[in-house]
């Protein structure tokens, strides 16, 4: 019996493959910076409002919240809020997408010196009319970087497949999520993540590629437990999952938060390339 237990939805489409994947990142980029420009023309508040969909789920600050719901709520803001996407990838069938790239954030306004810098994730889903909305959204923050990403390039490089076979990411996510259970979070990446895997982390750069993935973890030593329910959604080539976590470090401090994960289908087998872990403060 599965230690584990996904509350999944997967959604197989032939629509939209391999050319039309490229066509539908072009799309999300475009949407992205819509989504970026309403921020700066009518307030954070209202953008997400008009980019979030009616379900969708905002890690503020750490917990999971209705986006619309959790924004309608808040009181008019001079927040500045800026970003740009640096990596857009799409399912092949583009019923859905991640975007990542870097945030800055000026609580008193666009001349606020006290910018925070960060990471953030996006998952976005195909609506009825074809439009974009964001489904998952949330990140990290970290120390002012060297360079600041703003480019992003179509990921033509990146193999997409059509997965014939209606293979699911599910079973692999279990079994993740139960060696890193049993043997521990090394073991798990070491089995599931992809070479060019992505890892946020708060207060740190963004970890790229396995190799520094695996060092890091290493290096904190902490034991992450992960709640028995997991959100799944999974469509051709991409899968995603987000869940709660408490992970006790070295110094058996404890911290509680969210993680979401991407999932791709590659050469048969399915990797993790996206693995962003957001700490929640704790409630009062």
């Amino acid at each position: 019996m599965k230690q584990f237990f996904l509350l999944f939805v997967i959604a197989f489409n032939s629509v939209g493959a391999f050319g039309q994947a490229d066509a539908n990142a072009q799309k999300i980029y475009k949407t992205e910076k819509n989504f970026a420009r309403a921020v700066a023309e009518r307030g954070v508040n209202q953008a997400f409002l008009e980019f979030s969909a009616p379900d969708g789920t905002c890690f503020f600050p750490g917990y999971p919240v209705n986006c619309r719901e959790y924004f309608k709520a808040q009181p008019a803001s001079a927040a500045a809020l800026s970003w740009n996407p640096t990596y857009v990838d799409v399912a092949s069938n583009g019923i859905f997408a991640y975007t990542t790239g870097t945030s800055i954030y000026r609580p008193a306004g666009k001349d606020d010196q006290n910018a925070i810098y960060g990471q953030y994730l996006t998952v976005w889903q195909r609506q009825p009319d074809g439009s974009y909305k964001a489904v998952l959204d949330g990140g990290i923050s970290h120390p002012k970087p060297a360079t600041v990403e703003s480019e992003w390039k179509p990921l033509n490089n990146v193999s997409k497949e059509l997965n014939e076979q209606k293979s699911s990411a599910a079973d692999s996510v279990n079994v993740f999520f139960e060696t890193a259970t049993r043997s521990g979070m090394s073991a798990a990446y070491k089995n599931y993540a992809a070479d060019d895997v992505r890892a946020l982390r708060e207060g740190s750069l963004p970890i790229t590629g396995k190799k520094n993935l695996l060092s890091e973890v290493k290096k904190s030593k902490e034991r992450i437990a992960f709640a028995k329910r997991s959100m799944f959604f999974g469509a051709a080539d991409m899968a995603y999952t987000a869940n709660s976590y408490t992970a006790t470090k070295s110094d058996n401090s404890i911290e509680k938060g969210n993680f979401v994960q991407i999932w791709k289908l590659r050469g048969g087998k399915w990797q993790l390339v996206m693995d962003a872990f957001m700490p929640a403060p704790e409630k009062k």
